[in-house]
């Protein structure tokens, strides 16, 4: 049996504002060492766990949301990565502030190849290697090098 690419592959869209950005580097950081389904499954749990990730709201958190978090049976309870989505939260804040939208500031980055903005993104935030930052670009409508090609690439060196 085949399964359908919309299975296997989340969707891609651009997000309608800040929180849809957030969103995504959250999913990108919890879907490292998961498949998509198991975090798909979960994603309405997150949703309402990270306060709709509303960018002001998650930055916000404190050890006792943490605590909260890690009690939630809904999401994945890894500390570590719901630490490090309410610091991702606190540079998404950085950001926003410095270029007036997650969208400009990813419009900063262009011109730029593709390695040397992952490179950026990914020293940036928290939990984001190679492939978080990959999923992150291509999950909300960025620019990135065929799939194969960039793996192969990846491997090539080590990574």
């Amino acid at each position: 049996m085949t399964v359908p690419d919309e299975e296997r592959i989340p969707p891609r869209a651009v997000p309608e504002d800040d929180a849809g950005y957030l969103e995504k580097i959250t999913q990108a950081v919890f879907q490292a060492g998961f498949s998509w389904q198991v975090i798909r499954q979960k994603w309405p749990n997150f949703q309402a766990a990270f306060a709709g990730f509303d960018v002001d709201k998650v930055a916000a958190f404190t050890e006792e949301d943490v605590e909260r978090l890690l009690e939630d049976k809904g999401i994945v309870r890894n500390g570590r990565k719901i630490e490090a989505s309410i610091h991702n939260a606190r540079v998404c804040q950085d950001l926003i502030r410095q270029h007036g939208s997650f969208y400009n500031y990813l419009r900063s980055l262009d011109g730029q190849a593709y390695n040397e903005r992952a490179k950026k993104f990914s020293r940036q935030f928290k939990f984001m290697g190679p492939m978080g930052a990959y999923f992150f670009f291509w999950s909300v409508g960025e620019d990135v090098p065929e799939y194969h090609t960039w793996r192969a690439e990846q491997e090539q060196s080590g990574r």
